[in-house]
């Protein structure tokens, strides 16, 4: 099942069903107005939007109507929680190393995750504004997953069947502003802006045989300004899977329904895989030359971010964004 939300001059949007293909979208008012109230009662609530997707996809949806990206809001505009992990050690590895730091052990078996800000997210085509081009602005595309409600201490094996959604992702960062927070000793904030979604949240059956191990096995494509940046593997190479990450989570606490989880920027140890972010760029052409090259992204950049399936298709739609300042 995939599910959107679009934009009707309110906080939390209106939720519709969208077609396997992407091609059009049916309301689902007669079930629920927005997607927490989805989340909220799964059990009960879902069902009947499996009826109503089932039927869209044969094209006995009596009120369907053309699915338009421009129009989506994040799929959960606003959201309980939102955490982001660090669950491909490439990147890890290869941005410590170019800081001349090692890795310590401990990363191998604690997941590295941080809190963000989750009362407002990003739709898929919306601009990316940012008062200063010096603040170090980049992209991170990843993936993440929609809870259900996870009991405090969850094994990993309770925790994947909490497993509602999976998301699209830009995690936007400001680089430049990073260092100096994480000096302070307590973590990001303003280094860490809205994030972006894309147009789609889809059930992990949609992936077929690509939800393996509660991973993606597929390729995520980061295209920046026109070129490819990178053609990543999201599947074999993500150390901590998403039960492993949402059992961090719920280490300590109860996690809601209406959490959201990341991966944290997908990479891969082939370095002609590319890259899911500009700092793992400058990271690399520092371990290979001793000084970064690339610069991080100007006012007018796009980031067009999507993931194909099995068949070729579109899993999620695109994340279409554009740097802006001010108006």
């Amino acid at each position: 099942m995939k599910l959107a939300t679009l934009k009707d001059g309110s906080r939390d949007g209106q939720l519709a069903v969208v077609s396997r293909d992407l091609a059009s979208a049916h309301f689902a008012a007669r079930s629920a107005g927005t997607m927490q109230q989805v989340l909220d009662d799964w059990n009960f609530i879902s069902p009947q939007l499996e009826d109503l997707y089932a039927a869209l996809n044969d094209g006995r949806a009596r009120h369907a109507f053309a699915f338009e990206p421009q129009r989506c809001m994040a799929p959960l505009p606003r959201a309980y929680q939102w955490v982001d992990g660090s669950a491909y050690l490439s990147h890890v590895e290869r941005v410590r190393r170019a800081r001349g730091a090692e890795m310590p052990p401990s990363l191998l078996s604690d997941p590295l995750m941080y809190q963000g800000g989750s009362d407002a997210f990003l739709g898929p085509c919306d601009d990316a504004v940012f008062a200063s081009a010096d603040w170090g602005i980049d992209f991170e595309s990843e993936i993440a997953v929609v809870t259900g409600d996870v009991e405090v201490g969850a094994s990993r094996e309770s925790a994947v069947e909490s497993v509602r959604l999976l998301l699209l992702v830009n995690d936007w960062s400001l680089r430049q502003l990073i260092p100096a927070e994480l000096a302070k000793g307590f973590g990001f904030l303003q280094g860490k802006p809205a994030t972006a979604f894309g147009p789609v949240a889809v059930t992990p059956d949609e992936l077929g045989a690509a939800w393996q191990g509660a991973r993606v096995h597929l390729a995520l494509e980061s295209v920046w300004n026109g070129r490819r940046a990178g053609l990543t593997d999201a599947g074999p190479e993500m150390h901590f899977d998403f039960g492993q990450l949402i059992a961090h989570l719920a280490r300590t606490r109860q996690v809601r329904a209406g959490s959201i989880v990341g991966s944290g920027t997908v990479s891969n140890r082939d370095a002609s895989k590319g890259v899911s972010c500009i700092a793992e760029r400058r990271a690399i052409e520092t371990i290979e030359s001793g000084a970064p090259r690339t610069a991080f992204m100007q006012f007018g950049d796009r980031i067009r971010i999507e993931m194909r399936g099995l068949d070729g298709a579109s899993v999620f739609g695109a994340i279409e964004q554009r740097v802006v300042a001010p108006t």
